[in-house]
């Protein structure tokens, strides 16, 4: 009995011993960590993340995975009524449908739902289904009605638009789905532009129809986003360049119909042009920004917050990727910050997510556009790193 006895400890000691060594042997992948995020403290248990590159700064209780990497000049995003998420890629000519299989939080597929295009780059889901895509010189709408994923149907409702210069083009349907405004950047840093239509945001019918200008003397907008608090079109501006030191600032406008921005004779609603304006550029009767962000800071896309995931104070926050310019000591931007629209009272601008600007003043990323998924995460685009980023909040 005894010697049964040693031999059944012995057995048991030679396993214990095995696992220890197995368990010694194996290697964590190199990327993927449990959600419990060193950088922000973030615990959960129940999804995988991927750390970005570099550590990111973001408020307590938030966390930040890679989504979706490989990409190539990912630009501007929308969520399809699949509810998977699709993102333009300029350079490539394509709009990329990036798809979470699993619902884990990270993506398991990238799939191609169009190509063949020339620089897309704002992209918008209609009512109905139909994919809306702006080209440099052109806008068209896309179906695929054998529901193979694939937009094979193609129609050009909006054409003529001027090349050249800035050729960003971004779109936004109205609330109520009954017309399409599109932002068309200039042609230059300042000059006098010979198409009108630069410059400005403009408002077409759903079709492309009765196109007009809705607001102008905007010198390059990307940032297009409704407050559904009060059907407002806010619209975020990068101004000229060449002027002083942090001078004239980037501008956060709430706009409307036959509204004038003032460029380029005059700017923020207060700084007359050196080249172009005079001592009467900056009347009273110039749209005045709401909110000033620090020159040449390049405000991309932004988005109103309506999700229940972040916290109370985060809700009907307006939230802003700034792309970055420069580097060393005159580098600025190159993060999210964030507006306040709850309380009340007017807010001063807060930093949100930062950290893409290394400590040596050389930039790793550039935010681009931000949207908030249908659970409340937010989606963050970065154009130089092909990269997409999902922040989210754990109480």
């Amino acid at each position: 009995m005894k010697k049964h006895l040693f031999v059944y400890l012995l057995l048991l000691l030679s396993i214990l011993l095995a696992g220890c060594n197995a368990n010694t042997d194996q290697q964590p992948a190199p990327t993927s960590v449990p959600l419990a995020n060193p950088q922000t403290g973030v615990s959960d248990n129940s999804n995988p993340v991927i750390k970005p590159e570099h550590p990111l700064a973001l408020p307590d209780g938030f966390g930040i995975t890679v989504y979706a990497d490989g990409l190539i000049n990912s630009r501007i995003m929308a969520f399809g009524p699949d509810g998977h998420l699709y993102v333009s890629e300029p350079a490539t000519g394509r709009i990329l449908r990036i798809v979470d299989v699993d619902g884990d939080g990270l993506s398991d597929e990238i799939e191609v739902a169009a190509d063949n295009l020339l620089e897309p780059s704002g992209i918008a889901f209609y009512q109905d289904g139909s994919l809306y895509a702006a080209e440099t010189t052109r806008v068209l709408r896309l179906s695929d009605p054998d529901g193979d994923g694939y937009f094979e149907d193609r129609e050009v409702i909006i054409a003529g638009i001027a090349a050249g210069g800035h050729t960003n083009r971004s779109l936004e349907f109205s609330l109520d789905w009954k017309h399409l405004y599109l932002a068309i950047g200039s042609s230059c840093n300042v000059c006098i532009e010979q198409d009108e239509r630069r410059a400005s945001v403009m408002r077409f019918n759903t079709d492309g129809s009765n196109g007009r200008i809705f607001t102008t003397g905007l010198r390059h907008v990307i940032g297009l986003a409704y407050n559904p608090k009060n059907n407002i079109l806010w619209v975020a501006n990068m101004d000229r360049e060449g002027l002083d030191p942090g001078l004239p600032p980037d501008t956060l406008y709430g706009i409307y119909i036959d509204a004038d921005g003032g460029w380029p004779f005059c700017h923020a609603g207060r700084i007359i042009d050196p080249d172009f304006g005079k001592k009467d550029s900056c009347s009273d009767d110039l749209l005045k920004p709401e909110y000033e962000l620090e020159s040449q800071s390049a405000p991309y896309g932004m988005d109103f917050y309506s999700g229940e995931q972040f916290p109370e104070e985060y809700q009907k926050d307006l939230f802003i990727a700034l792309h970055g310019t420069g580097e060393g000591d005159s580098a600025v931007g190159y993060k999210i910050v964030r507006i306040q629209f709850g309380t009340g009272k007017r807010e001063p601008v807060r930093d949100f997510a930062a950290g893409w600007l290394g400590e040596d003043g050389i930039p790793w990323g550039t935010p681009s556009d931000l949207i908030f998924g249908p659970n409340g995460d937010l989606f963050l685009s970065d154009d130089s790193r092909g990269v997409i980023y999902r922040i989210f909040y754990i109480p």
